[in-house]
């Protein structure tokens, strides 16, 4: 990412500066890590093209800063209903199909494989936010700390393991033997890294932090917030600036026919008001970092990109 990302809103941390590189990892089998389920239904049909009401589907409707933005938007003369789905499956399919007109639930990633494996062109059209993986220790307070053959607990899923490693190299804890677009632990060069990796389940991360030979662990923000961390209490996380980040930035998905549409795009500068971004972050609990400077055609580059480096990988 070339240009700065607002990380000043809430409590949102800041993270340390991480040399740009021109790569984006490929994930195969993306989940979305940061919408949590809620139970709901959605309406099967949809009231054509000139419907006065606007409808955005997502899978936490229950967010406080929903109704936020509700608000917001009536003051500007648009109804806006939210419409809740119980499985991440489903809003994509329901947009493509116009049962409604936006969806904010997913990050670029779980968008390019969508497209991929069904065919469709959904698109970007604005950016909302992107919750950093981030590194825990007890053993250590800085990365300085660390010592040659420290272990670090990672998660072994598909989904999170390069990322996680894209952690670590930008931490300064490893190194790569060369320039991986998705890094897997056969990448590190061990002879010149800090750091050993232990790749293990997702959930199972949490709870090595009490491990006597784990010197730290890199945790999804569930599993953190289940294990009662403290969030604001990391080491070091990915930074939303990086390229390895860029396609874990959440946004909001239009039909490509709608990427122009004046009030969707209103609908997503009314999400960048202040009242609606200090709900987004403590809801979070101060983990999540609002993205600003991505309009919708750098978000389409990303995606692009995303969607051309999982067909190399498949």
């Amino acid at each position: 990412m070339s240009e700065p990302i607002d990380t000043t809103t809430g409590a949102a941390p800041v993270l340390p500066e991480k040399p740009k590189r021109s790569r984006t990892p490929l994930i195969a089998g993306a989940a979305v890590l940061v919408a949590a389920l809620a139970v709901g239904g959605w309406a099967l049909t949809r009231g054509g093209e000139d419907a006065d009401v606007i409808r955005i589907g997502t899978t936490e409707a229950s967010q406080p800063h929903w109704q936020i933005l509700k608000e917001k938007a009536a003051e500007e003369g648009i109804e806006v209903e939210i419409v809740n789905f119980s499985e991440y499956t489903l809003p994509n399919p329901a947009l493509a199909e116009e049962e409604i007109d936006l969806n904010s639930f997913q990050h670029l990633l779980y968008l390019a494989d969508h497209n991929l494996n069904t065919g469709d062109d959904l698109r970007p059209i604005g950016s909302t936010m992107i919750v950093p993986l981030p590194l825990y220790s007890e053993k250590y307070d800085s990365l300085e700390e660390f010592v040659k053959g420290d272990q670090v607990a990672i998660p072994n899923d598909a989904t999170n393991q390069a990322r996680a490693l894209f952690v670590l190299e930008g931490a300064g804890l490893i190194t790569f033997t060369g320039d991986p677009a998705s890094p897997t632990p056969d990448d590190v060069d061990e002879e010149a890294s800090t750091v050993v990796v232990r790749p293990v389940e997702a959930s199972q991360t949490a709870g090595l932090i009490k491990d006597a030979d784990v010197a730290a662990v890199i945790v999804n923000n569930n599993f953190a917030t289940d294990a009662g961390f403290d969030l604001a209490s990391y080491l070091y996380a990915d930074d939303p600036e990086s390229a390895g980040a860029q396609p874990y930035i959440n946004i909001f998905a239009a039909r490509p026919g709608d990427v122009q549409n004046e009030t969707f795009r209103k609908i997503v500068e009314i999400y960048h008001n202040p009242e609606v971004l200090e709900s987004v972050v403590d809801s979070s609990g101060g983990t999540a970092l609002i993205v600003e400077g991505y309009d919708a055609d750098r978000l389409q580059e990303v995606l692009e990109e995303t969607e051309t480096n999982l067909q190399a990988a498949n």
